[in-house]
């Protein structure tokens, strides 16, 4: 974590407490050690939603299910959700969590890799006003040229995860070997994402790190 533990566990005690069933995911993602978004994360993403208030929303890397719930409840019942997972065990618990959810004619989870579903729903002519994306982080840079052609004018980019636990400032050789390759191509990601002229960026050293992206 970035920031300092205590401030962030009273930070985390002033917020909105979850719904009853996103308590009970939360728990058991943590003890099956299923990453999923960090309280520090849910907040920003809920503040963000509140300003934008999206039609369409597209979530890279559904897991269990988690956010896309949590982000069904941050927005109106007009708000649509299409949310991709290509790992099998995890797309058998996010559908049966958004079937308990009730929010299953909001929620629509694609299976598939993500580059190839974001190619189709690029031809499809799909836009969305806010693109969360929160998948295998060393994909980030691939993913971002199709989310560019997906999101509407003034849609938001929010990339989860991008400061690698603080290690993203390490010069390569101090990161683990097995690491590397994520952490060059998360710095791609960031020189690349806060260098395009299309998109005004910030970067927010909060939970693993956040940006917020705007298409001009």
């Amino acid at each position: 974590m970035i920031e300092d533990e205590r401030t962030a566990a009273y930070i985390a005690s002033l917020d909105v407490p979850l719904p009853e069933q996103l308590q009970e995911i939360e728990k058991r993602a943590t003890e099956e050690d299923i990453p999923i978004i960090r309280p520090s994360a849910r907040s920003l993403l809920r503040f963000v939603l509140a300003g934008k208030a999206p039609e369409a929303i597209l979530e890279i890397g559904t897991a269990v299910g988690f956010s896309a719930i949590f982000m069904a409840h941050c927005t109106g019942t007009g708000t649509v959700i299409d949310t991709i997972e290509n790992y099998e065990k995890r797309i058998a618990a996010a559908r049966a969590n958004i079937a308990g959810s009730g929010l299953q004619d909001r929620i629509n989870l694609i299976e598939g890799d993500a580059t190839d579903v974001l190619a189709r729903l690029v031809k499809e002519g799909r836009k969305y006003g806010l693109i969360f994306m929160d998948a295998a982080k060393a994909q980030y840079i691939s993913y971002l040229p199709l989310c560019k052609k997906l999101l509407e004018n003034g849609g938001i980019l929010v990339s989860d995860n991008v400061l690698f636990d603080g290690d993203i400032v390490q010069s390569r050789f101090a990161i683990r070997r097995r690491d590397r390759t994520i952490h060059a191509r998360m710095r791609e990601y960031l020189r690349t994402l806060t260098a395009d002229e299309d998109f005004t960026t910030t970067i927010i050293p909060s939970g693993d790190g956040i940006t917020l992206s705007v298409l001009r």
